[in-house]
């Protein structure tokens, strides 16, 4: 009889980790990164390190910034950032504090990250999210993405939404209206702008306007002085760069008609460089330029 009441406790009691086990795997969290590779967590990430400034500033975004214990040199946006400890810069990382931090997931940048280095954090069993976001239409699917390795996947789609309908209101204002001729300038020495596959390029036609170097080769290919005059565009336009006035130097060439009409515009450092949410920003900030070049003829 006592052999008989066990048998179905028995069963009961592997039923319930049966569906104890099933709930586990129903918890885990399963993303595709930018390489096509799958990063499955048992949880959402506690302890997040970034190797990029743009994707601290994602990750801040949704809001999981109290999530991160380590982060790269120029992790400057938003302020909380500026405390959080680094583990490196752009030319390479130290594994050893890596490691020290105990980190459950680690943020890639997949073209500006050593990707040697890269390979030894996966080495060291740390699940590796590697991002290579192209343009301003990939930011709403990597805050999402994020927000579900975070726990914060409602946060990242209300973000993300709103990211959404913003560069959509940007191009319904802009995109049709008279197409204006820019060169944007990403440094004075040497001079170098963009190409059509170049992501600020996409920016500029939401805007309505015409990057006169659209057809070079290179995505940020260096140009020379007689080409930008030959070009006529008319506004010139930068964001960040050199400090000062890095514009200040077309000044006397009269002949370029976003000279001669007083269309040099420096945008806020940064709002226009990084593949973040504040890409938005950067967007509005060019049109605005854009269409103040529009006006002046």
């Amino acid at each position: 009889m006592a052999i008989m009441s066990f048998i179905p406790e028995r069963r009961g009691l592997l039923a319930l980790l049966g569906v104890l086990a099933m709930l586990d795997a129903a918890a885990a969290i399963s993303v595709r990164d930018d390489l096509g590779q799958t990063i499955t967590l048992a949880r959402p990430a506690q302890r997040i390190i970034s190797l990029a400034p743009s994707l601290t500033e994602n990750v801040f975004a949704v809001g999981a910034g109290a999530q991160l214990v380590g982060a790269v040199d120029y992790s400057d946006y938003p302020p909380p950032a500026r405390k959080i400890e680094r583990v490196g810069g752009y030319h390479g990382f130290d594994l050893e504090r890596i490691r020290a931090l105990k980190p459950d997931l680690v943020l890639a940048w997949a073209s500006g990250n050593p990707q040697r280095q890269v390979e030894q954090i996966k080495a060291m069993g740390i699940p590796v999210f590697v991002n290579e976001a192209k343009g301003l239409q990939d930011i709403p699917g990597l805050m999402v993405r994020l927000g579900q390795l975070s726990g914060h996947e409602a946060e990242a789609k209300k973000q993300a939404d709103a990211y959404v309908r913003r560069l959509a209101a940007l191009e319904q204002t802009y995109a049709a209206r008279t197409p204006v001729r820019v060169f944007y300038q990403v440094w004075q020495r040497p001079l170098m702008t963009i190409n059509r596959e170049q992501f600020i390029s996409d920016a500029l036609r939401r805007c309505g306007a015409v990057n006169v170097f659209a057809g070079l080769a290179s995505l940020t290919p260096t140009v020379d002085e007689e080409a930008v005059i030959a070009a006529r565009p008319q506004a010139i336009i930068t964001s960040g760069g050199e400090e000062g006035a890095p514009l200040a130097h077309w000044r006397k060439w009269r002949d370029i008609p976003a000279v001669r009409r007083g269309q040099l515009h420096v945008l806020p450092p940064d709002i226009l460089v990084r593949m973040g949410p504040r890409l938005v920003d950067g967007a509005e900030a060019l049109c605005k330029a854009v269409d103040q070049a529009r006006r002046a003829g």
